[in-house]
């Protein structure tokens, strides 16, 4: 003992009496630093990434259909994975269910839907044929209203036309085209409109309307799942805009973040960018090339907001744009390109007089809770279907309102994605039931399919063409009666029974992750129900494993620093050991053995990796602390979504702080030992003579 604290009284007074131990020291200090500093980023952004996936829509781990080729892979909507179907959903459900750490099991399904919107002329013709139609018939005064936008429309066409010519090579301009044009904006054509409507709205339909090239097609991806199972599961879930489906309804719910890229008037959506830019972010457009091309854009891009205008609102509009910007140009097309003219000194007044006054003229929405939108998406065969759906609403996940991650797909009930996906629902089996009984025809099972028709059934064989019956084909027989599938309300028990693509499984205590899988994997096995369990990284596929990939980085940066530092360590310590040959050699003469050399070299390095260790990790710790206080700001969406939340606040690791002072340690030893060992090899005759 006596000699240990005599090794330590020695290394603590050596710790600062060369030069080379301060450069040691400092290398240690840095390496040590990063290591705390790095672990414990990595450690933050692990948990804040798995908040966001967890609270969105993995779950703490997910089950699939054992035999698919693919795996989930819940955020990657632009490749679904190839997942073979779960047949019945409630089936699985009890089972899961009895682990005694599951809370929620949430059935869900990925898929990617095809939106067709015409352009804007297509939507205000559809208004006058709804407004014109016996059924759907409006005042004298809201169909000429119609009627003066889309001659407005016509007008502004005529107009821009004129400009591409001007410009254009010669023939470039269809003669046909602008006879049409002529023809559309004639008094006489809408002089015999009332008499005529629907052959009228035929030639602007088939004549005009393709004339103006923005109609739009939308990929939304979608999750297909028992919407309440979903709500009371996810607590992060919040409505924004209109309200949840009604329990049993089918419905779909649209992500707010997709809503507001994909369904808002473009040039206001713009504003909103350049607002949230200068507000939030603290940029200026002025230095800030992104924010400029938002400008510039709104500038040229007015004609989407100057054809919603009808005669009314136009006058509204340039009244409002002359007070705005002290003009007395009459040009609506000029007056709203000066206003978008923004710079950091006018930008707020102008946001402010666009939605106080400019945006109640114009639609800052093209699609509205409560409207029926019809999604087309490829069935599991790769066929499209579509399905009519209402849209109750938007939603958002507290926190991640911003992430273009965690609102990259929106929310469908099961039994409308089931049917888009191509899978028989009793909806369907009453429809074709229907059918059978109207047509005489037999129903073929998928599975029987190929032997029915190719196989030389005996059903096949023996049936008869039938005459068609004309009348019957033409409306005046009887008829198979559609029943409105919006207004049906369906029982828990039809949602759940049937197919589902996975489940999202919801845990009590997140730290017991590992062990619920290994439970949960052998329940199913045990009542053999063909499916895998997977933690959510796995589940999130490439994006579950950044952090891996992070953490990977990080230790092999560390790898590299020490492995620098043990070279360096190894180096300074020989040499250090060299300057202290003739107090060797002394110590030898005197009558230390070998072992107390070694001792003395090897405590001196490991007392001063520790001592530096110890100074690393108290400055990575003080950083991280002061990191903890201010945040990280998330510079884009990813991050954002990465730190579950516009700020990251990393906690201090403990696994970093030991794993920093293993790794000292090792390293400060290793580095030692061949300096030690040969400080052993020293003659003290030798020694004492080599300073004389």
């Amino acid at each position: 003992m006596s000699w240990f604290l005599l090794l330590l009284q020695t290394s603590f007074r050596n710790i600062f009496s060369s030069f080379l131990n301060l450069v040691i020291g400092l290398i240690i200090l840095v390496g040590t630093f990063f290591f705390v500093v790095g672990g414990s980023l990595v450690d933050s952004i692990d948990k804040g990434m798995s908040r966001s996936i967890i609270g969105s829509v993995a779950g703490n781990c997910q089950v699939y259909e054992a035999s698919s080729q693919d795996s989930p892979a819940v955020f990657e909507s632009w490749q679904i994975p190839d997942l073979d179907p779960i047949p019945d959903f409630s089936k699985i459900k009890g089972p899961l269910m009895s682990d005694p750490n599951v809370s929620a099991v949430v059935p869900e399904g990925i898929n990617t839907a095809i939106v067709v919107y015409g352009n804007t002329i297509d939507q205000v013709l559809e208004k006058l044929r709804k407004a014109v139609s016996p059924g759907t018939r409006q005042p004298k005064a809201v169909v000429d209203s119609l009627k003066a936008h889309v001659r407005q429309m016509v007008s502004v066409i005529q107009t821009d036309m004129g400009k591409v010519n001007q410009i254009a090579a010669s023939g470039s301009f269809d003669p046909q085209a602008g006879e049409d044009l002529k023809k559309a904006s004639s008094n006489e054509f809408w002089g015999s409109f009332d008499s005529d409507p629907f052959n009228h709205l035929e030639f602007l339909e088939n004549k005009i309307a393709y004339l103006i090239p923005d109609s739009d097609q939308i990929f939304l991806s979608y999750v297909g799942t028992d919407l309440d199972a979903y709500q009371r599961a996810f607590d992060r879930m919040e409505i924004v805009d209109g309200q949840m489906v009604p329990p049993g309804h089918r419905g779909m719910l649209l992500s707010k973040y997709d809503y507001e890229e994909m369904f808002k008037l473009k040039s206001a959506h713009r504003l909103d960018q350049i607002h949230e830019a200068l507000t939030e972010k603290n940029k200026k457009i002025a230095k800030d090339p992104d924010l400029q091309d938002l400008v510039k854009q709104n500038k040229l891009q007015t004609r989407e907001i100057v054809l919603q205008l009808d005669p009314l609102s136009s006058q509204k509009a340039v009244s409002i744009l002359q007070g705005t910007l002290n003009s007395k140009e009459t040009d609506l097309s000029k007056l709203l390109s000066a206003f978008f003219d923004t710079d950091d000194s006018n930008f707020e007044s102008r946001y402010k007089v666009f939605y106080d006054q400019l945006a109640s003229l114009v639609e800052l929405y093209r699609l509205k809770p409560g409207e029926m939108l019809t999604i087309k998406a490829y069935t599991k065969s790769g066929s499209v279907d579509a399905v009519n759906v209402k849209i109750y609403g938007t939603f958002q996940f507290k926190g991640l309102e911003k992430s273009g991650l965690a609102g990259s797909e929106s929310l469908m009930d099961l039994m409308s994605f089931r049917d888009l996906y191509g899978y028989v629902t009793p909806d369907k089996i009453a429809e074709t039931k229907a059918l059978e009984k109207t047509a005489g025809v037999s129903f073929v099972s998928r599975d029987q399919a190929e032997a029915d028709l190719f196989g030389g059934s005996s059903d096949v064989e023996q049936s008869q063409q039938k005459a068609i019956n004309d009348k019957a084909e033409m409306g005046g027989g009887a008829k198979v009666k559609r029943v409105d599938l919006t207004q049906r309300v369906y029982t828990q028990d039809e949602i759940e029974k049937g197919v589902a693509m996975g489940a999202a499984i919801l845990l009590k205590d997140p730290s017991q992750l590992k062990a619920t899988m290994k439970r949960l994997q052998a329940i199913c096995d045990k009542d053999n129900l063909g499916l895998k369990v997977i933690d959510w990284q796995k589940a999130a596929g490439n994006l579950g494993q950044f952090v891996l990939a992070l953490k990977i980085i990080l230790y092999f940066a560390t790898f590299i620093i020490f492995v620098v530092a043990l070279v360096i360590i190894n180096n300074a310590v020989v040499m250090a050991t060299l300057q202290r040959v003739r107090e060797i050699g002394t110590m030898r003469a005197i009558g230390a053995p070998k072992s107390f050399v070694l001792g003395m070299v090897l405590t001196e390095t490991v007392v001063l990796g520790l001592v530096f260790g110890a100074l690393g990790s108290a400055l990575g710790s003080g950083f991280v602390m002061l990191l903890n206080h201010s945040g990280i700001p998330a510079a884009n969406e990813f991050l954002y979504f990465f730190f579950s939340g516009p700020r990251l606040y990393p906690g201090l690791s403990l696994g970093s702080l030991i794993g920093a002072f293993i790794v000292v340690l090792i390293v400060t030893c290793v580095s030692a030992l061949y300096p030690a060992t040969m400080a052993t090899k020293v003659s003290p005759i030798e020694a004492m003579a080599s300073d004389e």
